[in-house]
């Protein structure tokens, strides 16, 4: 049966379960839900998903959302091995560490910083939510040094999951040059993700037109 995924192309979260489905080599039936028209409130989807959200994976009988867990189950069931997501206790929970701190901090100031002006009608951005946004992105910093990946020299979720976030990041006119551990490995993503164009760019240089549209100036 296939694995229908529902999905944004612009949604970072969403990018992070393609770009793993890819790692794994699952095809993946792609379902666009514009959220901007509302068909995430359909009751069609309201009843896979009642709290209408993106991403949604299902895969036979199991209805899944929030993205981090989508990408560990991808990893866990269709992984060749447990590189992606490792089995050693301590590796995995560096591995969930970094995804808690995506959702928790990373990608959530972010959110606080540009949401607001790119989708809420904001006058100006504020400059303290971005010093916040830098906060996390030092941490990241720290948290790469010394090594290749996200977590030592193997690439696991934690990257799908960090660089979709990064990348957003980046083409939305935040800064990255002095995280340099953070663009060194941005770089490295780029060039060394299986299917990271195809799963990634797209998106990314449509959230680029929108920020570029709406933040500018601001």
């Amino acid at each position: 049966m296939p694995i229908d995924l529902y999905y944004m192309p612009m949604s970072a979260p969403c990018r992070s379960v393609m770009l793993t489905a890819k790692a794994v080599g699952v095809d993946l039936n792609l379902k666009l839900l514009d959220l901007t028209a509302g068909e995430h409130m359909k009751p069609e989807f309201v009843a896979i998903n009642p709290q209408h959200c993106i991403p949604t994976l299902v895969d036979g009988d199991l209805k899944l959302w929030e993205s981090r867990a989508i990408c560990t189950y991808l990893a866990s069931k269709y992984g060749k091995d447990d590189s992606l997501y490792p089995s050693d206790p301590k590796t995995r929970a560096l591995v969930d560490r970094l995804l808690y701190f995506d959702m928790d901090r990373l990608y959530f100031r972010f959110g606080e910083y540009v949401y607001p002006v790119m989708f809420f009608g904001q006058e100006k951005l504020d400059p303290a939510k971005l010093e916040k946004l830098h906060e996390a992105l030092g941490w990241l910093d720290g948290f790469l040094a010394g090594h290749d990946w996200a977590v030592g020299n193997s690439v696991t979720v934690a990257d799908f999951v960090l660089v979709a976030s990064v990348s957003t990041f980046e083409v939305s006119g935040i800064d990255l040059s002095k995280h340099r551990n953070v663009t060194a490995w941005l770089a490295r993503c780029k060039n060394g993700l299986r299917g990271y164009h195809e799963a990634n760019t797209p998106g990314v240089n449509d959230i680029g037109k929108m920020a570029k549209a709406k933040l500018a100036g601001k």
